[in-house]
C-alpha cells in the first residue's frame, strides 16, 4: 500500500481535505495511507519554537533546522525508502509525469515549507524540491495536498473507472482533454454535438482527438512540442 507522510506546522490545514471525496474513500478502502505529522512535536523548549529571524537581516522568519530535520529523520525511520520532497516555490514544477513517477514509489514524505522558507542546511536531508508553479503560497500545505490528490488518482482502484486517469489532460499523448458533455442533449438552446450521439465509436474517437488537438493548440501550444513521436 503506498504511504505518504506530510510534515507541517499546521496539521488541520491538510487533515480535513484528506477525509473528503476520492482521497477519503481511498483511505477508507486501504488503497492509500496518509499520515500528518506536526513539526512542532520535534521542537524543544517550553514554547516549541520552529522559526527564527534570518541571519543578515531581512523580512519574515525562517524555519529552524533542528525540529525540521528531526521530523524528517523520524519519518525516514518509519519509511527508510521514502523519497523526501520539500514543497517550495524554488523547486522544479510539478506535472503529470512527476505524479506518475511518485505513484510508483512505496512511500513519500512531503515537507511543507513556511514563512520565508527553510534554513538552507535542511536541504541536505531532502531528495528534491517541488513547486506548483511560478507563484508563492503562504505555505506548502496546499501544494502537498495537490501532490497527494494527483498521485492518489493514479493508484489502482482509487477511481471508479480505471480509464478515467488515462484519458485526462496531460496523459497519453500529452494533450489537453477535449470538451465533455452529459444529459440533457439540449440546454438553453445549446446542443450536444451530433457525433457524440451517433453511437459510432470510431468516429467519436477521431472527433475527440481532433478536439484535443484544437484545444491544446488554442490554450497550451507549448504542449504540442512536447508530444511523443
Amino acid at each position: 500500500m503506498p504511504s505518504v507522510e506530510i510534515l507541517t506546522l499546521f496539521p488541520r490545514m491538510v487533515a480535513a481535505p484528506l477525509e473528503e471525496s476520492i482521497l477519503g474513500k481511498a483511505r477508507e478502502k486501504g488503497l492509500l495511507r496518509v499520515q500528518v505529522t506536526d513539526i512542532r512535536e520535534f521542537a524543544g523548549g517550553k514554547h516549541r519554537v520552529t522559526d527564527d529571524v534570518p541571519y543578515g537581516g531581512g523580512a519574515g522568519m525562517v524555519m529552524k533546522p533542528e525540529p525540521l530535520v528531526a521530523a524528517i529523520e523520524a519519518a525516514r525511520t518509519r519509511a527508510p525508502s521514502a523519497r523526501v520532497v520539500l514543497m517550495s516555490p524554488q523547486g522544479a514544477r510539478f506535472d503529470q509525469a512527476k505524479a506518475v513517477e511518485f505513484s510508483r514509489h512505496d512511500s513519500l514524505v512531503l515537507v511543507c515549507g513556511r514563512y520565508e522558507g527553510v534554513d538552507e542546511r535542511v536541504l541536505g536531508w531532502v531528495d528534491e524540491e517541488l513547486s506548483l508553479g511560478d507563484f508563492v503560497l503562504t505555505g506548502g500545505e496546499v501544494a502537498a495536498l495537490a501532490v497527494v490528490d494527483a498521485v492518489a488518482r493514479l493508484l489502482p482502484g482509487v477511481l471508479g473507472n480505471e480509464l478515467s486517469a488515462q484519458s485526462e489532460s496531460f496523459t497519453g499523448e500529452g494533450l489537453l482533454e477535449g470538451p465533455q458533455y452529459t444529459r440533457p442533449p439540449e440546454f438553453r438552446g445549446l446542443k450536444v454535438p451530433d457525433v457524440l450521439l451517433s453511437g459510432d465509436h470510431a468516429r467519436i474517437a477521431r472527433w475527440r482527438k481532433e478536439q484535443a488537438l484544437s484545444r491544446t493548440r488554442e490554450r497550451r501550444p507549448d504542449l504540442l512540442g512536447q508530444q511523443k513521436a
